[in-house]
């Protein structure tokens, strides 16, 4: 980790979108893509749906970033819904498109968190194995997925990080985890991970509350704690838009202050789509656009 002008200590940011479903979904998501790209992201990654059911838009959205942008763009990679042949082709087409970074991830089923995984025949079975395929096609940059309040499906926090183990030793360059609310919880996982020998960066993940109800809704299913004083700090914010933008900003502006007071040099901001909130948030804690946003009128309607 570097410092800037300043003295200041730089960040390492990342974001996430989602590929649009809509026309209208498109022009949101270029727009956001142009209101954060002057923040200079290390990279800028692609999720993927449930049972790899947005495959072929997360592709084409990776693509034209690629093409369209000076973003450095990083596709989601699951291993549901298809066989190795099928995901190691769709390896080599981000490759020859120029994509470098791939997140490795087992993937969730189409019904989602609610149905038990089970690995498609003759495909990657878990994360581990994706990993190692990508490894043998070519020298991909291979992100992977970790839980600091361990996955819902994992025997036990042990067993988790093992597998973590076993995808760093696969091949992975580095961990981003699931989101958390409470900066202690990722220290804690942090120091964990260091006794396990895992040595690659960790990358703490970052969600604005945009929605409190459905951020709840989907912390209940994937096992992140909701604390009570986060629950005290929105209640009654729900018909005061500004208030709530406000305590999303004042929130996750201080678990990204707490984080970086407590040494980490990289946060991955899940964005939801959001330049405004992400970006307000980025400036609260002192992170600022390096340069005006430049139009990206060749990338929106394409």
């Amino acid at each position: 980790m570097s410092t800037d002008a300043s003295g200041r200590r730089a960040i390492d940011l990342s974001f996430e979108f989602f590929p649009p479903k809509t026309p209208d979904m498109e022009q949101r998501l270029w727009q956001a893509i142009q209101a954060l790209a002057p923040l200079k992201p290390r990279f800028v990654s692609v999720t993927y749906g449930a049972g790899g059911t947005t495959r072929d838009r997360t592709h084409a959205t990776v693509a034209r970033i690629r093409a369209t942008t000076a973003l450095e763009p990083a596709a989601h990679l699951t291993c549901v819904g298809a066989t190795r042949a099928e995901i190691d082709a769709i390896a080599v087409r981000y490759w020859r498109a120029g994509v470098r970074h791939i997140v490795a991830l087992r993937g969730d089923p189409p019904e989602g968190l609610g149905e038990r995984y089970t690995p498609f025949p003759g495909g990657y079975a878990y994360a581990a194995e994706l990993v190692e395929g990508l490894r043998r096609i070519n020298d991909f940059d291979i992100s992977v997925a970790a839980f600091p309040e361990t996955h819902p499906e994992a025997a036990s926090a042990d067993a988790d990080l093992d597998n973590l183990k076993r995808k760093i030793d696969a091949g992975a360059c580095r961990a981003i985890t699931q989101y958390f609310f409470d900066p202690d919880i990722f220290f804690r996982f942090r120091d964990r991970a260091r006794a396990r020998r895992i040595t690659v960066p960790i990358v703490p993940g970052l969600l604005p509350i945009a929605n409190f109800r459905q951020t709840c809704s989907f912390s209940e299913r994937c096992g992140t704690t909701v604390p009570a004083g986060l629950r005290r700090r929105f209640e009654g914010l729900d018909a005061d838009p500004k208030a709530r933008h406000a305590a999303a900003v004042e929130t996750a502006a201080a678990m990204a202050a707490a984080l970086i007071e407590g040494g980490v040099g990289a946060l991955h901001v899940y964005t939801l789509n959001r330049a405004e909130l992400t970006r307000d948030i980025c400036a609260a804690v002192g992170i600022v656009a390096q340069e005006p946003a430049a139009p990206l009128a060749s990338a929106v309607g394409a």
